[in-house]
């Protein structure tokens, strides 16, 4: 099993990047909010899942262990196969996933597509358990996270001033300044990229 890549960002898709590793070009498909925080000629790191069948080898890839590790307990459930959980990490962050499966909220595990309310019910009733042994992603401190995507945003096209005021507004100033940060709370990159975005496209 591919475990993970690391190499030069060569290509990046709509649904995939392709990573240049041992001169190789690997097709890694991966979440929007995975992607955006790319950018074409330099180094990533992602950890993988290979999915293996009669025709295909695809290789999916993750901001984190934790999101993988969530990829692959989504997939034990019946009917849910590679597309609909990466669909289902697309759609909601592993700590809104978590929350959703512990609460048993069909409406917001419904709001991915190709899952209906039966499939939600599934969803909860087999993994409602399981859940909670799987370990939280290690959360990043908010200068890291301010660096990380304010760099993605500026690869998206965004001005780096806009970039910055809208994430520090994101992070309540937390990042502001150097960069470094002197807060002491902490922020999901995904969750704040979104966000960012989100502020970026009102004031467009």
């Amino acid at each position: 099993m591919i475990s993970s890549v690391r190499g030069r960002v060569l290509a990046i898709g709509l649904d995939h990047v392709v990573v240049e590793v041992g001169g190789v070009g690997l097709a890694v498909q991966a979440t929007p909010a995975t992607l955006a925080t790319l950018r074409t000629g330099e180094e990533t790191a992602l950890a993988t899942a290979l999915v293996v069948r009669e025709d295909s080898l695809t290789l999916f890839g993750f901001a984190d262990h934790a999101a993988r590790d969530l990829f692959g307990l989504l997939q034990t459930v019946s009917g849910i196969g590679p597309r609909i959980a990466l669909a289902t990490l697309a759609v909601l962050d592993p700590d809104q996933l978590r929350a959703a499966l512990g609460e048993g909220n069909l409406t917001v595990l419904t709001q991915v597509p190709g899952i209906g309310r039966k499939g939600a019910e599934r969803m909860v009733i087999e993994l409602r358990d399981k859940i909670g042994a799987l370990p939280a992603a290690a959360p990043a401190v908010n200068g890291a996270v301010r660096g990380s995507v304010v760099e993605a945003l500026v690869g998206l096209g965004f001005p780096a001033k806009q970039a910055e005021q809208a994430v520090d507004g994101v992070l309540g100033g937390n990042g502001s300044g150097n960069g470094s940060g002197n807060g002491s709370g902490t922020a999901d990159q995904a969750t704040v990229l979104r966000k960012a975005l989100a502020t970026l496209g009102r004031k467009r």
